[in-house]
């Protein structure tokens, strides 16, 4: 008489504490960032505030077309809950281009999801504003404002990073996605990975590129970062 053959024992995994990568949680809030296209205020060398900034370069309305057709493609962003936008005209043209990739949610306009404000220096030439106020080194003195009126680097850390966590908060268990700048980008990843506000990553966020972070049970984990495939193409 014979028996069935005897199974060998099933690998056991490491410990919870051990893991590298966690399980997928049951509930979870996706925020997409995405920095908009060249701008024209960067063509030109202009402080780009509310003033300054007039929207889109040409080759930013390729990007941002090129970023319409992927998105089209790929279906990744499609359904999204909400979509949010600064309130910089060169984010706007490029949520404006993209939208038919993001399913038809309505653009939400938010200054909190701006650039750094500039203050006083909205709409000069850099030259000009370097020959005003100096060259100032955020790296050295991260609390200085840029300008009169303007934001030092921690203010504008804690105002962006808070307003892209004000977004998940309005979209729990959803997709979000937020059309802004290099620097906001850089601003959740200082705050969201639990560095001082003072730091400063120098991050090379390219333009129309895709950041995602996911937030579960109060805590965010970033899941790509500076995603421009669609500019390889």
């Amino acid at each position: 008489m014979t028996g069935a053959e005897p199974r060998p024992p099933t690998p056991s995994g490491p410990p919870p504490g051990v893991r590298t990568v966690g399980p997928v949680p049951q509930e979870r809030t996706r925020v997409v960032l995405i920095r908009h296209g060249e701008a024209t205020c960067n063509v030109e060398g202009v402080v780009g505030g509310p003033r300054g900034c007039t929207g889109l370069s040409p080759a930013g309305r390729l990007q941002a077309e090129a970023l319409r057709e992927r998105l089209e493609r790929t279906g990744e962003l499609a359904g999204a809950d909400a979509v949010y936008t600064s309130i910089l005209a060169r984010a706007r043209a490029t949520a404006a281009i993209a939208a038919p990739g993001f399913g038809g949610a309505t653009v939400q306009a938010d200054c909190g999801l701006c650039e750094l404000h500039p203050g006083e220096a909205d709409g000069i030439t850099w030259d000009e504003f370097r020959r005003r106020y100096g060259e100032p080194d955020f790296d050295a003195d991260p609390d200085t404002e840029v300008a009169p009126g303007g934001e030092s680097w921690t203010s504008f850390v804690g105002r962006a990073s808070a307003a892209v966590a004000r977004v998940a908060g309005a979209n729990p268990g959803g997709l979000a996605v937020v059309v802004c700048h290099a620097g906001v980008v850089e601003s959740t990843m200082v705050a969201f990975l639990g560095l001082p506000l003072r730091t400063r990553l120098g991050l090379p966020t390219e333009h129309t590129s895709l950041t995602e972070w996911e937030l579960a049970g109060g805590a965010w984990r970033l899941v790509r970062y500076n995603d421009a495939a669609h500019l390889r193409a």
